[in-house]
C-alpha cells in the first residue's frame, strides 16, 4: 500500500462479527473507516466498488453470532455469507477472528494492525511522521 492521507479502511465480515462496532470505534479515533454489508450482496466483488486502501475481513463462529445477536437463520445462511465473502478474504489486508474480543479490545487490536501498516488517524498523522 502506498502512503496516502486519510486512507479508506473498509471492513467486511459475517453478520455480528463486529463491523459496525469496529468502524464506529475507528472513526471515533480519527480513521476513515467504513463497514460494508458485503455478506448480503449478490456480488462477491461488491466490496471492490468502494475502492478501499485497506481491506479488513472480520470473521467469527456461528455460535458467537448467536451469542451476540438474535438471528432467525441457521448454519446454511452463515456458510452462504462466508462463500460471498471468499473473494474479499482472498484480497484482505487483514483478517481478524473476533470471537474472543470485547469491543474495545477489537478496536485496539485493529488499530495496532493499522499502525503496523503505517496507517494512522488522519487527525494525528503528523505526530507519526506521515
Amino acid at each position: 500500500m502506498t502512503a496516502k492521507e486519510n486512507p479508506l479502511i473498509l471492513i467486511v465480515g459475517v453478520c455480528a462479527s463486529g463491523k459496525t462496532t469496529l468502524s464506529t470505534g475507528l472513526r471515533e479515533r480519527g480513521y476513515n473507516a467504513r463497514s460494508l454489508a458485503q455478506e448480503h450482496s449478490v456480488s462477491p466483488r461488491f466490496w471492490m466498488r468502494r475502492n478501499p486502501d485497506f481491506l479488513i475481513l472480520l470473521d467469527c463462529a456461528y455460535a458467537t453470532i448467536q451469542r451476540r445477536k438474535q438471528v432467525s437463520w441457521g448454519l446454511e445462511r452463515y456458510y452462504t455469507q462466508k462463500k460471498i465473502l471468499a473473494h474479499a478474504r482472498e484480497h484482505a489486508d487483514a483478517i481478524v477472528v473476533t470471537d474472543n474480543f470485547t469491543p474495545d479490545q477489537l478496536i485496539d487490536h485493529v488499530e495496532g494492525i493499522l499502525n503496523n501498516h503505517g496507517i494512522y488517524p488522519c487527525d494525528r498523522g503528523e505526530q507519526y511522521g506521515s
